[in-house]
């Protein structure tokens, strides 16, 4: 568990829970789930302290739910939001069980090349409050260590100072709401991230698939690979779902009376858009790689149907040459006594003749016709 005040000077980690709430600022307390699980009473003990409240049952529920799609829920004191991110390497490698790590059962864990398997993902629990952020992460969780890093270094938004922060975009949250965004916008950049392997191992298996002269194809991968762009165009349509209820219900928020509230209340709905663009740009990513991978198969098809088609012409031009040299043969070969040409000296060689006309007349007919060519790839 980590704990941290945020305020306008800059934030600090704290080693333990606060009894009180601070006098500026607000508090964020990311926890791992299995933490969670294991300090909820406590947890519930200071958010009564802290902010007078306590989570609801189901929502403490949801929260310790490592198969939870991402959602959006509130109620009147404090907003839900689930979202999940994508699974990093070393979650599946430490201790515990799958569902205290936020992943999915070994047997379910997908096969292929890495960049499938980098599509496995975990949820990322939000309880909102007007002065607390408690955030449920999976076990040794990249995205909180990232964000808590960035946060460390973060300088002070006061156009006064006149510094630049060391981390591009590295800003103090000026609330819970808006440190959650900030933490759900660098999920995103995750799955922004993917397309770009998504779209390198596509382009290769479609460069496979499009050889005219190949024999084998990994159909297993291929189909793997479709199963993981259609997880993903769900994982995203969930995750675009719960974005949209939360601009939803920042509509209704109360108008602020300070001209600094309504102006922190405008860059919440606007990084919330932002959000929901960026998550958007994925789904249609996705989309198109999913159509992308079904044109490549159907044109492989189509090459092979091709490839298939050439050799079945060739043949029975081949075999349309062949045809009349085996009547001749027939002819001759009859067990009859006066047959033309059969008793004369050079009856043999105007046979042997008149069969290599024909073929040699056929063969031209049929090159001339580009029976016997190629298809040009």
């Amino acid at each position: 568990m980590r704990i941290f005040h945020i305020h306008s000077n800059g934030a600090q980690e704290l080693s333990f829970l606060p009894a009180e709430m601070p006098a500026q600022g607000f508090i964020w307390i990311a926890c791992a789930r299995p933490a969670f699980h294991d300090r909820l009473a406590e947890i519930q003990g200071r958010l009564q302290s802290l902010v007078g409240l306590q989570l609801v049952d189901l929502h403490v529920s949801d929260l310790l739910n490592a198969q939870l799609p991402s959602h959006y829920d509130y109620t009147s004191q404090y907003d839900l939001l689930v979202f999940r991110r994508l699974a990093t390497a070393h979650a599946s490698t430490s201790q515990g069980t799958p569902e205290e790590q936020g992943a999915e059962p070994p047997s379910l864990k997908r096969t292929g090349p890495p960049v499938l398997r980098r599509i496995d993902t975990s949820p990322v629990g939000f309880a909102v409050f007007d002065q607390l952020l408690l955030t449920v992460h999976p076990t040794d969780c990249a995205v909180r260590d990232a964000y808590a890093t960035r946060l460390m270094a973060a300088l002070p938004a006061s156009p006064n100072e006149g510094r630049i922060s060391p981390v591009p975009g590295a800003r103090v949250p000026t609330s819970p709401a808006d440190l959650m965004l900030r933490v759900v916008n660098l999920m995103v950049d995750g799955y922004l991230d993917l397309r770009r392997e998504l779209t390198r191992q596509l382009d290769h298996w479609q460069n496979e698939l499009l050889k005219p002269r190949a024999r084998y194809v990994n159909w297993t991968s291929l189909l793997e690979a479709r199963l993981a762009l259609h997880k993903l165009d769900e994982i995203c349509e969930d995750q675009r779902t719960a974005v949209q209820d939360w601009i939803d219900a920042l509509e209704t928020w109360a108008l602020p009376d300070t001209p600094l509230g309504l102006r922190e209340l405008d860059l919440l709905k606007v990084r919330s858009r932002d959000v929901l663009e960026h998550i958007e740009r994925v789904v249609h990513h996705v989309r198109r790689l999913e159509q992308s991978t079904e044109t490549a198969v159907q044109m492989h098809f189509s090459v092979q149907s091709n490839r298939t088609n050439d050799i079945m012409r060739t043949l029975t031009a081949l075999t349309a040459v062949f045809l009349p040299l085996n009547l001749i043969a027939g002819i001759f070969g009859m067990n009859f006594e006066f047959i033309p040409l059969v008793h004369k000296s050079d009856g043999f060689w105007w046979a042997m003749g008149a069969m290599a006309l024909i073929a040699l007349s056929l063969v031209a007919l049929f090159w001339r016709k580009q029976y016997l060519s190629r298809t040009r790839r």
